[in-house]
């Protein structure tokens, strides 16, 4: 009986990692509103030269991997950190409007000094991480989780063996990071969310593994931003 329930647990292990896909989630590089501070949210601001340059880096870094698709948000920061991986590897990128980074209505174009001025008791409400409050326009934390999640299983299962990249936000990370080890929404950050990092994850049909996250060995030439949300 034993012997038998051990081939069964087997087999669907086995079973398991065959229908499992690789993912390998990027965060864009970097941009002077980064430099800045400043709250891009879904504002579309262009790579600075340093993000350029880890662009370029990354695809080195990933120019060997066993890619099957890329897929980005169409933010421009985002895409064109995409296009260097694509043109590395042959792999065309293709967009994917749900990979955005999260609205912050009003608090876009903002510095986080700006908002604490302007908006001290929605900045209160930022600060705790309140999953179901959003700033005046924007898109609250419980929105974002399972815009996220959503987006991110149902790329994921369209490759079932497979590896496939995906380049969004800090925004995006942080929810896929969460997603895997089970934090929840309130819980304090702790982990990086650096600019153009190599974060690994597992998809399988009972949901995301944390892998490995926050490889930045191929930008060890330059320190890497690590703003949350922008």
């Amino acid at each position: 009986m034993r012997s038998a329930k051990c081939a069964r647990q087997a087999l669907e292990i086995q079973s398991s990692l065959m229908q499992a896909t690789r993912i390998i989630a990027i965060r864009h590089g970097e941009t002077a509103w980064n430099v800045d501070t400043r709250i891009q949210g879904e504002l579309d601001i262009e790579l600075n030269a340093t993000g350029r340059w880890q662009a370029q880096r990354l695809a080195q870094a990933l120019i060997d991997e066993p890619i099957d698709a890329i897929y980005s948000s169409r933010l421009l920061r985002a895409w064109d950190t995409a296009r260097a991986i694509a043109d590395a590897t042959g792999v065309q990128v293709q967009a994917c409007s749900d990979l955005r980074e999260r609205s912050f209505g009003v608090f876009q174009g903002r510095t986080f000094t700006e908002i604490e001025e302007a908006w001290p008791e929605q900045a209160l409400c930022w600060r705790r991480r309140e999953p179901d409050w959003a700033p005046e326009g924007g898109e609250s934390l419980a929105q974002l989780r399972q815009r996220i999640v959503q987006t991110a299983c149902e790329l994921a299962q369209r490759h079932a063996g497979e590896q496939i990249v995906l380049v969004a936000h800090g925004g995006v990370m942080d929810m896929l990071y969460r997603a895997a080890t089970g934090q929840d929404l309130q819980t304090a950050r702790s982990w990086n969310l650096g600019n153009a990092s190599i974060n690994r994850l597992l998809w399988t049909p009972q949901g995301l593994t944390l892998i490995g996250w926050a490889d930045t060995r191929h930008l060890d030439e330059l320190a890497t931003l690590d703003e949350s949300n922008t």
